[in-house]
């Protein structure tokens, strides 16, 4: 194997590794996302787009180029002149079988890359969408528990409104605790329409989170399948070379 493939194959194996410690499942999405925001990644994010690129036409052209010796062996004359000459049978055999491992690992190593790219904007998404829900679930708790504060506040004061309705008519001063018992009351009543009502709006933006974060993990698995069953076909693919 020449230097340059040896590279891609290099290559290759550590885009393997990467996607393989990226599935387990120890590591949580928010903890790569923090392992992300580390001062050495924010250094080298301005160069990530020029970078990704131009590993990404370095693999194509290899890619192609496997595809043409491919090609080229493969090819009915090839094929005809080492049957007329069995002394050049077993070498253009030889370099067929190179150029379809070539091919393969090129291929590999093409396809791993976009999916490297894809897993980790993914995890970022998923991160920041369980952050957000977990921030929605807080603020959620908080509206119950200033609603039911209010509710009971409300009734409270209604119980003291009827008691003070009860025992005090006919007498101004009870009239005015009366009245503002009942300013008071109606205080409260619109607290508690503004807290049911953002209650409601955290409510639906929380449904709004799960479904993004279900969506989410339904094509981070889709992907690591996808993964999976490359790699599967990678090791039949070596075993049958070998």
């Amino acid at each position: 194997m020449t230097l340059q493939w040896t590279a891609v194959a290099s290559f290759l194996y550590v885009e393997i590794a990467v996607l393989i410690i990226f599935c387990l499942p120890f590591i949580s999405p928010r903890r790569w996302q923090r392992i992300f925001r580390w001062n050495i990644w924010n250094c080298l994010s301005q160069y990530a787009n020029k970078g990704f690129l131009a590993m990404m036409i370095i693999l194509v052209v290899l890619f192609l180029d496997a595809l043409r010796e491919v090609r080229k062996y493969s090819s009915p004359d090839q094929t005809k002149d080492a049957k007329m000459h069995p002394n050049t049978f077993d070498h253009v055999h030889m370099k067929l079988f190179r150029s379809q491992r070539n091919l393969y690992i090129s291929g590999f190593s093409l396809f791993l890359w976009l999916v490297l790219r894809r897993v980790t904007t993914l995890i970022n998404q998923l991160a920041s969408a369980e952050g957000t829900s977990t921030a929605l679930q807080t603020q959620v708790e908080n509206v119950n528990q200033a609603a039911k504060k209010y509710m009971e506040d409300n009734e409270l004061l209604k119980q003291a409104l009827k008691e003070a309705e009860g025992e005090g008519k006919g007498k101004t001063g009870d009239s005015e605790e009366t009245k503002a018992l009942e300013t008071e009351v109606n205080n409260l009543t619109g607290q508690l329409q503004i807290c049911t009502d953002a209650l409601k709006k955290s409510e639906s933006e929380l449904d709004a989170m799960r479904k993004q974060t279900e969506g989410v993990s339904k094509e981070y698995d889709r992907l690591l399948l996808e993964h999976q069953k490359l790699q599967n076909q990678l090791d039949s693919g070596e075993k049958k070379d070998n």
